[in-house]
């Protein structure tokens, strides 16, 4: 009962047309950057643990540009819940689809690899429209069950499917011969249990995980990377897929999994602004 109640409620605000949200998120950007100051301390250790030659000003400037960016996020995630089809399209941008589309047209499923960048919640939206093959969206299931399945609702409204992380290896050989997507957002926190792979990611040793090059050895799928970009003009998004391995026996032990966090750190350096900074992604230390 609570996850509909929480379902309704998020379905009728996302009726609101984007101006009127965009005005939501100008109003929660003042109450969580000066009132509540949402995960302050762990956006700016956060920063200047992974930008150590930037001075506290250039920290504060990102730190605001990120604040600032992080309510449109939410306000955008909450539209999913009733966009069109039609209005997914026009507002993200997908600059070359045919590259993950080649593989699949020669019946090859594909890993996608994703960051915590830009809105890679409505990328779902839209990848789910590019193709009418299954699409998998890995997910690391939320606490609050009510909002984990309100939230897959909406995820799934154009035909993807959520699988738990720790399901990942059963669907996909149930799709052995059918092509489709794997798509994983890589730069979540594993539990000690999930990795013991640290590796330097933004300057900082780092736990992380190992499931898309795993998966990418098992079946031999190669591995795109999904760069999404935000435009210039508010809730517009561009994305440039590019492979990254096609032949996963060509890469020695881990070099896969180095490879993506390698690219997904290049593109958060690039624009620092659009990466989930509040997210606590070094709790995880090295055991003895």
């Amino acid at each position: 009962m609570k996850e509909k109640t929480i379902y309704v409620f998020l379905f009728l605000l996302s009726l609101l047309p984007f101006w009127c949200l965009y005005l939501l998120s100008d109003i929660l950007f003042l109450l969580i950057y000066y009132v509540f100051r949402y995960r302050k301390k762990v956006v700016y250790e956060n920063l200047k643990n992974s930008f150590p030659e930037k001075s506290a000003k250039e920290i504060q400037r990102i730190a605001f540009q990120f604040y600032r960016y992080f309510p449109d996020l939410l306000v955008e995630a909450i539209k999913m819940a009733s966009i069109s089809s039609k209005e997914v399209l026009k507002r993200f941008e997908l600059l070359n689809q045919q590259e993950v589309l080649q593989y699949i047209e020669n019946g090859t499923s594909v890993i996608l690899v994703c960051a915590h960048y830009g809105n890679w919640e409505l990328a779902i939206h839209r990848i789910s429209l590019m193709l009418e093959n299954p699409k998998l969206i890995i997910y690391k299931p939320l606490n609050n069950k009510n909002f984990n399945i309100v939230h897959n609702k909406i995820r799934t409204r154009f035909g993807a499917s959520m699988v738990p992380m720790k399901q990942i290896l059963r669907h996909i050989v149930q799709l052995k011969n059918h092509p489709h997507i794997s798509v994983f957002v890589a730069d979540q926190t594993p539990t000690y249990q999930d990795s013991d792979l640290f590796i330097n990611f933004l300057n900082q040793d780092t736990l992380v995980y190992t499931g898309a090059e795993r998966i990418s050895r098992k079946t031999k799928n190669p591995i795109v990377f999904a760069e999404i970009r935000r435009k210039k003009k508010r809730g517009y998004y561009s994305c440039n897929f590019v492979t990254l391995v096609k032949n996963p026996d060509d890469f020695a032990e881990h070099e896969i999994t180095k490879l993506h966090n390698q690219y997904t750190e290049d593109l958060i350096k690039s624009e620092p602004t659009y990466w989930l900074w509040s997210h606590r992604r070094w709790k995880r230390k090295r055991r003895n």
